[in-house]
């Protein structure tokens, strides 16, 4: 993984972008992020163990040129109860080490 995590329209903070580039394999991590749905707002919360991080290119139905590519930060960890769980990294998703 390079040393930068991008977002496809907004920035990462540097702080979550450094501690996502810093995980190993095997850490214990907590990811807090905000849904909203409507004008409803509230905060998931899921601990794990670090398994990658990576982007997911997303797939367009009609011809475009490669500048118009969004791609998806994806974290990718195994939770408590032993399910594998991916997420998209978004800049109000927040990751601690535990």
């Amino acid at each position: 993984m390079s040393t930068e995590v991008k977002l496809p329209t907004k920035k990462l903070d540097p702080d979550q972008a450094e501690l996502l580039t810093s995980l190993k394999a095997g850490q214990q991590i907590e990811v807090v992020q905000t849904v909203r749905v409507g004008s409803r707002q509230w905060q998931t919360h899921v601990k794990g163990t670090f398994r990658q991080l990576n982007y997911l290119a997303t797939g367009l139905a009609t011809q475009r040129v490669p500048e118009d590519d969004i791609v998806v930060p994806m974290l990718h960890f195994v939770k408590e109860n032993g399910e594998y769980s991916s997420i998209a990294i978004d800049e109000n998703s927040v990751v601690r080490k535990l």
